[in-house]
């Protein structure tokens, strides 16, 4: 079966030029990765040995169904890299967060600009002054095992340079808290800052 993740693209198909690629300075600890299965198996290798590391092998079999799911999601969305804790990180680089980028393109009928344009019009802003992005963020109750727990989303959308307007980098921070914790929880605020801080490095390679 051939690897989706590795199979040409459409647009590389048909001849039209490759995506610049882009950098961000990460968090200390953070790498980027792809979203292929050998990336999946490895961080599957890691999470067990840091598990068996602090005599948690029981934790093993959900953190492994997380991650499937995970991948899984990010697959369906067309993610081209994911952002997380390397192997060997300090436990500080372990935020209960993901930073995930992917390629979004317009619906039919519609421009990227007239989409962000309504995206502001529903209360999303520019990045601190930063107005080659717009941010919008969202939250919604759900469950982590078996806690009730909370998940803000925060959306990042940039055009990508020599587009022509019609795509968009798009980078989305996951944050997950505890259902007891408010929304102005200092921890979640300063993970917020954290991701705004990350995304606002964003340099394309011309």
């Amino acid at each position: 079966m051939t690897d989706p993740t590795s199979a040409p693209s459409l647009r590389e198909a048909l001849g039209a030029p490759a995506d610049p690629e882009f950098e961000l300075v990460l968090p200390e600890g953070w790498v980027r990765r792809d979203v292929s299965p050998e990336t999946e198996r490895a961080m599957l290798d890691a999470a067990r040995a840091r598990l068996m590391e602090a005599h948690r092998p029981d934790l093993y079999g959900q953190l492994r169904a997380q991650l499937q799911e995970s991948f899984e999601a990010m697959r369906r969305i067309g993610a081209i890299a994911h952002f997380g804790p390397e192997a060997g990180a300090p436990d500080s680089a372990f935020l209960p967060a993901s930073l995930i980028a992917s390629i979004r393109t317009p619906q039919p009928g519609a421009t990227l600009a007239e989409e962000m344009a309504q995206r502001i019009r529903e209360g999303a802003t520019d990045l601190h002054g930063d107005r080659r992005f717009v941010r919008f963020q969202r939250e919604a109750t759900t469950r982590v095992g078996t806690e009730r727990a909370v998940q803000t989303t925060v959306v990042y959308l940039t055009p990508v340079p020599g587009s022509r307007g019609s795509r968009a980098l798009q980078l989305t921070a996951v944050i997950t808290r505890g259902a007891e914790f408010p929304a102005d929880d200092p921890a979640l605020v300063l993970m917020q800052r954290l991701f705004d801080g990350c995304v606002a490095t964003l340099r394309w390679d011309r």
